[in-house]
């Protein structure tokens, strides 16, 4: 398992940062997340300050130079990066699920990459580009969310907001996106729509590498389920994926419990017996 920093497995975050000179600086231990004056969406501060402290962490442990030092646009040296992995590998011990946890989450799951599953889907699409104001973006794609969950015209609103809104070219279609299986979405568009039974504007935003998206599901097909043996290596994959993601939030909790942590709000805890 390896990570480049922890945003994409216990913070998750993007956004851009805008200028207010009244900003106090957030820090961890005395080292500075930005520079002075500059405002940052606060999941991407949040991601920054967990990078930081598995920086700082691997310093103590000796697996980085004392002069290796953060930049203050969130970015981390090559060094920085390869002793944050070492880290991670030394100290979270995940073990492998057995095969009776597996089969509890097949049971759970039977629609679980079943194959041949397809979706007939509308969306309205607010990407995630340089420059844009995240807090902002997410707040109107929200609104947008609530006011097609609450529109009952058959569909003619939807159609409208996509014109109006979504930034993918199927907004000169009313946000019509045909029939799509898993293999022709993005993995975490995917797993977010597939394998379940929910028909209608979702009561969610959808996430995904290109932005916030409010999904409709016009029908479904389901796929053949698949049967355990075929889905087993997939089903602990997922799993330890899913522990390995705990044990890094938990491990993230124990180091914000032993820091100096200023102008960001992060769960810590100052006991291994994190919940």
């Amino acid at each position: 398992m390896t990570i480049s920093s922890c945003e994409s497995h216990a913070c998750g975050c993007g956004g851009s940062a805008a200028t207010a000179v009244n900003t106090p600086v957030a820090r961890i231990n005395g080292i500075a997340l930005h520079a002075a004056g500059e405002q940052l969406p606060e999941e991407l501060l949040r991601q920054r300050a967990c990078t930081e402290l598995l920086r700082q962490e691997a310093q103590r442990e000796g697996l980085l130079a004392q002069d290796d030092e953060p930049g203050l646009d969130g970015a981390t040296s090559q060094a920085a990066t390869q002793a944050i992995e070492q880290l991670l590998e030394r100290a979270l011990q995940v073990p492998e699920p057995s095969e009776e946890a597996c089969r509890r989450y097949h049971a759970a799951h039977p629609t679980l990459a079943g194959e041949g599953e397809r979706l007939r889907l509308r969306h309205v699409l607010f990407a995630v580009t340089p420059g844009v104001d995240v807090k902002l973006l997410r707040e109107r794609a929200e609104s947008v969310l609530l006011d097609l969950r609450c529109a009952d015209d058959g569909g003619t609103r939807f159609a409208e907001s996509a014109r109006q809104w979504s930034n993918c070219p199927s907004s000169s279609q009313g946000g019509d996106l045909g029939w799509l299986t898993q293999a022709d979405c993005a993995p975490e568009f995917a797993r977010d729509v597939f394998g379940k039974s929910e028909i209608g504007v979702l009561s969610r935003l959808v996430h995904s590498r290109f932005g916030l998206h409010v999904v409709e599901v016009c029908e479904r097909e389901p796929g053949r389920p698949l049967a355990f043996e075929e889905v087993q290596a997939s089903v602990a994959l997922l799993l330890r994926q899913q522990a390995w993601v705990n044990a890094l939030r938990q491990y993230l909790q124990l180091l914000a419990g032993a820091a100096d942590v200023e102008g960001v709000r992060l769960d810590a805890a100052d006991t291994p017996l994190v919940q």
